[in-house]
């Protein structure tokens, strides 16, 4: 059995902050139903190329992986209905529509819960809606901003544009929450019978994420000194030239950094005035990363790699976006999994990174169609009643 086998959640999210957070649940055994516009369906199936369908694109065969799919204009009265039909049967209720047109739906909480007493109600919103930002649309790009994010690498390198970090990294991070807050829901209700209104706003998940170490000191009051963890912000912590490459090393305790020293004949480094004097102000650790820039185009990355495991040193090579599928590490675990899609063909599946003893592994279900399994939706609903 699943460790989410019988749970059943109505998912009317788009994009990928909710689906990332109902694949997860899905992964775990969850039955996700998927409500999309009619013909269009939902903008992440456009994110990738999709051969021949381009509805069928590379991120949605992963963000939507064992969904089922109804086409539903809840527009439509008949349509509406079927949604209905269908929160009466669930436990979950999923949905990223801005508060006032999914009122006039007639699918804010309090329709819901007058269609299904106990159904956990989960709205997932760009910013929280009791603040004066509660009617504004988000995206990943507008969460990094308002968050500063795009401020970090500014202070890394000096210059002054301000960047997004290249991921949907806001998104995901909501997502992830979302998922936490649907199962946290789900325990309440096991304990209870009760369901309740959950929100999940974008900003603040974000918000709480990235200033988990980048309040820093702002964090006192008054504060003690400035935003931004030193670390992660120095402009000498990169990874450090090789003879044939990069590779990354973290020098992270007194000890490992000694340890490190000796390793590159750097002990002097340690016992000197200028480092004793940075030291005293906590700000040594830019030395100590010069000084490796400097010393690591010695060696080859092999040859780091092997001196640095033997030593007990964290270090791994640099590698390009393009050659992870190849790791040996994510090979021998089988992290990358080759299926064939029904409609889509050849496909690289990732797995669950996530191992229960209680739940062995199994396979994943495919990324549906636009409506796909309505038919079969609709004749579920047509016997329960």
């Amino acid at each position: 059995m699943t460790m989410l086998a019988g749970i059943r959640i109505i998912d009317l999210t788009t994009v990928i902050f909710g689906p990332y957070a109902t694949q997860m649940l899905a992964d775990l055994g969850a039955e996700i139903i998927k409500v999309e516009a009619p013909g269009i369906g939902d903008v992440s199936r456009y994110l990738g190329s999709g051969i021949p369908d381009p509805t069928m694109g590379s991120t949605h065969l992963t963000v939507n992986r064992g969904k089922r799919s109804i086409a539903l204009d809840l527009k439509n009265p008949g349509d509406a209905a079927t949604l209905r039909d269908l929160i009466a049967t669930a436990d979950v209720f999923f949905h990223n529509v801005r508060g006032k047109a999914i009122a006039r739906l007639g699918f804010d909480y309090e329709g819901c819960k007058a269609i299904k007493p106990d159904i956990i109600y989960v709205h997932g919103t760009g910013f929280g809606q009791d603040g004066p930002y509660a009617d504004l649309q988000a995206y990943d790009d507008v969460i990094q901003a308002a968050t500063g994010t795009t401020s970090l690498l500014p202070r890394v390198d000096g210059d002054p544009r301000p960047r997004y970090f290249p991921s949907l990294i806001a998104d995901k991070i909501a997502g992830q929450f979302g998922a936490q807050a649907i199962l946290a829901a789900l325990v309440h209700k096991l304990r209870t019978g009760e369901g309740q209104q959950v929100e999940v706003p974008m900003f603040e998940c974000f918000a709480a994420f990235m200033l988990t170490e980048h309040l820093r000191d702002a964090t006192l009051d008054p504060p003690i000194g400035p935003v931004g963890y030193p670390r992660q912000l120095d402009p000498a912590r990169q990874p450090f030239p090789t003879a044939d490459g990069h590779i990354a090393v973290v020098p992270y305790t007194p000890e490992s950094t000694a340890r490190l020293m000796g390793l590159l004949g750097s002990e002097t480094l340690l016992g000197s005035p200028e480092f004793e004097a940075a030291k005293a102000k906590g700000k040594h650790m830019p030395l100590v990363y010069r000084e490796i820039a400097r010393k690591t185009p010695a060696k080859t990355t092999a040859e780091w790699l092997d001196l640095f495991a033997a030593n007990d040193i964290p270090a791994m090579s640099v590698r390009d976006l393009q050659d992870i599928k190849d790791d040996p590490h994510l090979v021998a675990t089988g992290f990358f999994r080759h299926r064939e899609h029904p409609q889509v063909g050849g496909f690289w599946e990732m797995q669950p990174p996530v191992k229960y003893g209680a739940a062995p592994p199994r396979d994943l279900g495919f990324a549906p169609t636009i409506g796909g399994d309505g038919d079969s939706i609709r004749a579920e609903i047509a016997n329960r009643r």
